[in-house]
């Protein structure tokens, strides 16, 4: 992925009015982010733990949701199958509210994806999670892909 800058990131929010998208605390190392590693940027809001934002450049397009856990709260995790990477770990369901009038009706999409929201360092074997990791065939360009596909899914489902 290649690094963002602020305004990038701000403008890209899909399901955020402007007012919202200005108002979000972004990470305060984007300059030292593994940038190279990454297939989507993922943060939890230092000043509000129950928000979460992914952003991620697909096909030269940069497109930003808000996420937040389904209860409302920090989230409930457990030990399951992440929707993006399929790493077994602390994973949590988060919802994004659905882009344009859908979303202001309260239409949302549910993922279940991990909790640090570092499915791009789990597929590339440079974080564990301390979970069994279970024998794939896939060689690491190919979890990439697969995580981009199930990402690229994902925000089109925010987008429909």
């Amino acid at each position: 992925m290649n690094p963002l800058t602020e305004n990038q990131i701000r403008s890209a929010f899909v399901n955020l009015s402007k007012g919202a998208a200005a108002r979000v605390n972004l990470p305060a190392d984007l300059d030292e982010r593994p940038w190279e590693d990454l297939d989507y940027l993922g943060w939890q809001d230092p000043k509000a733990p129950g928000r979460r934002y992914l952003v991620a450049d697909l096909d030269g397009r940069v497109r930003a949701i808000a996420l937040r856990p389904s209860d409302g709260g920090v989230g409930r995790t457990r030990k399951t199958m992440c929707d993006l990477c399929l790493t077994v770990g602390s994973v949590g369901l988060m919802v994004a509210p659905r882009a344009g009038r859908a979303g202001q009706r309260g239409d949302s999409v549910g993922i279940y994806i991990c909790t640090g929201l570092d499915c791009s360092l789990f597929v590339r074997n440079i974080r564990s999670n301390g979970t069994i990791i279970m024998e794939e065939r896939l060689t690491t360009e190919q979890k990439i892909e697969r995580l981009t596909a199930n990402l690229d899914t994902f925000i089109a489902r925010v987008l429909r």
